[in-house]
């Protein structure tokens, strides 16, 4: 969306400071290194103080910057306000305002997120004018970012919703207005910050909530905390799962050699037959039938959304599977880790056709009280599993995973950080092995998936 400068001022009630009130600003950016000209940048507090970047950015093209301070030596063009990001938020919100005639539809959940979203999107774009975020642009700065840089005419805005505390939806659909509300599972993500799984249905009924009397929330029929989260939604309910009294039925469901699903969906508006995703794992069989609810809801034929599911792709480091030049299947699974995304991953990598099979994990973050319990969950179910060897990269919070695998019977070794995973391993590794690549993303394994691709055997 274009908005003139004088516009943004008056929004985020900001002064101007050295720039032409007329001058058109399109889209916002945080990140100097790839500012686009003509955009705006947005001088974020996070970590990183973004008004030490303004200059670059400015330098890069950048229309405007929206600053709290006056950054020692730029003289404009600036919007002075309060709090840039929720001045960012306003922007967003006021942008979203003007789109009346959009459908949004919000996914939300802790795990599957982002494979929904994009389920989602690859569904509804066939027919309709859409726009979703970019990767995972689903935060209190991605999102309204992601509102901005919709197309003029866009019909369907499909955005992903991150919740790590609680009042992160409620913030979020505020400025989003959501007619269609998407909650992929409820687990244990983030429930140190939430206080445990009471905390986490919370957070997210704040979706359900923010939807209108006549929008229409998804839920998924296999969660058990679904019948809660069901009598908290302001909308109509459609459940989707393989029970047979859901709404959106699944049936005949498998895996071939590669890991990919195909199914069969029974819903109000028709049946798709055998639907082959590109997306692997079972565990997508689910989230590609929320998506079909959602897309069909909204008007996609069958058709549409059986070629938009199959069509799909996996986003970077979600379940990706490659082969090295020496002939090793690496399914690189490294984005972030949550308990489900955890089972979910082994369980696929586990049928996975191989000579050996070699499991590289590492904990999984932010799970407050229950991180020792399902830590060791994991672990005992990594035992059971048809894994050869389990490496680890050592830490406190994966000692459990650990303990629980070795009491289980399996072959455990520690390493100290990626790089000595990918030393250990590739001393033995040959044609026709797989490796698995699974822990939250601070633990860094995308660094062998980048080694073992890299290797020339």
């Amino acid at each position: 969306m274009n908005l003139t400068v004088a516009e943004i001022a008056e929004i985020s009630e900001g002064m101007i400071v050295g720039a032409d009130s007329r001058a058109t600003v399109s889209g916002f950016d945080f990140d100097s290194r790839v500012q686009r000209s003509g955009a705006g940048f947005v001088a974020l507090i996070d970590g990183r103080d973004g008004h030490d970047y303004v200059s670059a950015a400015l330098e890069r093209g950048a229309a405007v910057a929206l600053v709290s301070r006056i950054p020692e030596g730029v003289d404009g063009p600036l919007v002075v306000v309060e709090d840039p990001l929720r001045a960012l938020g306003r922007i967003a919100k006021f942008a979203r305002s003007s789109m009346a005639d959009a459908s949004v539809v919000a996914v939300a959940g802790s795990a599957g997120k982002t494979s929904t979203k994009d389920l989602i999107f690859s569904s509804v774009s066939r027919r309709f004018k859409s726009h979703a975020n970019s990767a995972s642009f689903n935060n209190e700065f991605g999102l309204p970012v992601t509102i901005l840089d919709a197309p003029v005419g866009t019909e369907v805005l499909v955005l992903e919703m991150g919740e790590r505390f609680l009042g992160d939806l409620s913030y979020l659909c505020d400025i989003a207005a959501p007619n269609i509300g998407v909650i992929t599972h409820v687990g244990l993500a983030h429930s140190g910050n939430l206080g445990g799984r009471a905390g986490i249905i919370d957070v997210l009924s704040e979706l359900l909530v923010a939807l209108p009397n006549d929008g229409l929330a998804v839920l998924n029929s296999e969660c058990s905390a679904t019948q809660t989260l069901l009598e908290r939604s302001a909308a109509p309910v459609l459940t989707v799962g393989y029970a047979p009294d859901a709404d959106v039925r699944i049936s005949n469901a498998s895996l071939d050699e590669q890991l990919r699903p195909t199914f069969s969906l029974h819903t109000p508006w028709g049946n798709l037959d055998s639907v082959r995703l590109q997306l692997l794992g079972e565990h997508q069989v689910v989230n590609a039938a929320m998506a079909a609810a959602a897309a069909l809801y909204l008007g996609a034929s069958t058709e549409d959304v059986a070629l938009g599911l199959s069509s799909a792709l996996a986003a970077h480091w979600r379940m990706e599977l490659s082969h090295s030049p020496a002939g090793v299947a690496v399914l690189n699974d490294s984005y972030n880790a949550s308990p489900k995304a955890m089972e979910a991953a082994l369980t696929t990598f586990a049928r996975l056709p191989a000579g050996r099979r070699i499991a590289v994990l590492g904990a999984m973050h932010e799970l407050g009280d229950e991180s020792r319990a399902e830590h060791a969950r994991i672990g005992a179910l990594a035992a059971t599993l048809d894994i050869d060897e389990i490496v680890v990269v050592e830490s406190e919070l994966s000692e459990p995973l650990v303990a629980a695998a070795e009491a289980s019977g399996a072959r455990v070794a520690r390493v100290a950080n990626p790089e000595a995973a990918f030393s250990l391993i590739s001393e033995s590794l040959k044609s026709g092995d797989a490796v698995l690549l699974k822990a939250s993303r601070v633990v860094g394994l995308e660094r062998v998936a980048d080694l073992l691709l890299g290797a020339d055997g």
